[in-house]
């Protein structure tokens, strides 16, 4: 290990101590303008087709004949896919939700059943209709981590989060969706994309975030804890472990806690090994908006159907 990577570990500062490493709020605000500034300019056509339920990918219920796939193609990015499963009545407010880090396909007829459109969004075309796009892994695995940390947060989530707003973007000029009633929640991967988004669709019609054990949270500050130990282990073992960490910063959630302006609603397994529960207890404990914790006991992590429940009234109040 090179002096300077000596000296990068230990200027990381302990949990909670506000000092560690990172994009400033006004850098994140910037970020996110010039994502918006992509968003807006960069041509994403949009088709719709059928949903075949007896496909393994979708599970079938008494809606699936309602739902439709969305099918964008960005210019100069990969084709992604949305599942759009609407309310039973409308106009009706948006539920916006992102998959985890394996990259599957979630529908939620729950919530469609009680008033919400539902948005599921699957980003960088790691999916198709008919399963997953095994061209895109890199050494087996999803490569947007490491694409964040070694593009200087140019590529990998920021692409992910671009993906996002072009889709909310063209489905909120529904006339069956309330365009300014829009809310975000996941689990995992989609609990910290749920709580990013959250921050970009600020003052832009965002109203609350239901986010369940949320990923991208503390990677610095619980660098020694869960998967952000490993996470940690490769990057320092870069070219620029500097540089990588910082780019991992911009979407860290605690970075844009000074954006989280609006309900948002967490939840933590106590036996979660993978996003640790006092990661997600730092981040509540940052926020100054309307916020709650739910601890599940016993809970490990992965989807879960408290957290569906708790979801959906979280957005009957606040959505």
């Amino acid at each position: 290990m090179s002096p300077d990577e000596t000296d990068f570990r230990e200027s990381v500062a302990p949990p909670d101590s506000g000092q560690e490493p990172g994009p400033t709020p006004r850098e994140i605000d910037a970020w996110v303008e010039a994502l918006w500034q992509d968003a807006r300019t960069i041509p994403c056509p949009m088709t719709e087709e059928s949903v075949y339920p007896y496909h393994r990918l979708a599970y079938p219920f008494q809606a699936v004949g309602a739902n439709r796939y969305l099918r964008f193609a960005p210019e100069g990015r990969e084709a992604f896919l949305a599942l759009w499963q609407p309310a039973l009545a409308s106009p009706a407010p948006l539920l916006v939700h992102t998959s985890g880090y394996g990259a599957e396909i979630s529908f939620h007829p729950e919530m469609a059943a009680a008033g919400f459109h539902v948005l599921h969004i699957q980003p960088l075309g790691y999916i198709t209709p008919t399963g997953w796009n095994e061209t895109l892994r890199r050494n087996g695995e999803w490569p947007v981590l490491e694409d964040t940390a070694s593009s200087g947060a140019r590529g990998g989530y920021r692409t992910w989060l671009l993906d996002c707003l072009q889709a909310v973007e063209a489905v909120r000029t529904r006339p069956q969706v309330l365009p300014d009633r829009l809310s975000f929640f996941g689990t995992s991967q989609g609990g910290g994309g749920s709580l990013l988004l959250g921050s970009l669709f600020r003052s832009r019609g965002a109203r609350a975030v239901a986010a369940d054990q949320p990923f991208l949270t503390g990677f610095s500050a619980f660098r020694s804890q869960g998967a952000y130990k490993g996470i940690r282990d490769r990057i320092l073992s870069g070219p620029d472990p500097a540089r990588a960490i910082r780019s991992l910063g911009f979407v860290d959630t605690f970075s844009h806690v000074h954006r989280l302006d609006l309900p948002v609603l967490l939840t933590a397994g106590d036996a979660d090994t993978v996003c640790p529960p006092d990661a997600i207890e730092a981040l509540w404990r940052q926020l100054s908006s309307h916020r709650a914790l739910v601890r599940l006991s016993g809970m490990a992590h992965g989807y879960n159907r408290e957290f569906v429940q708790l979801a959906t009234a979280w957005f009957r109040m606040y959505g």
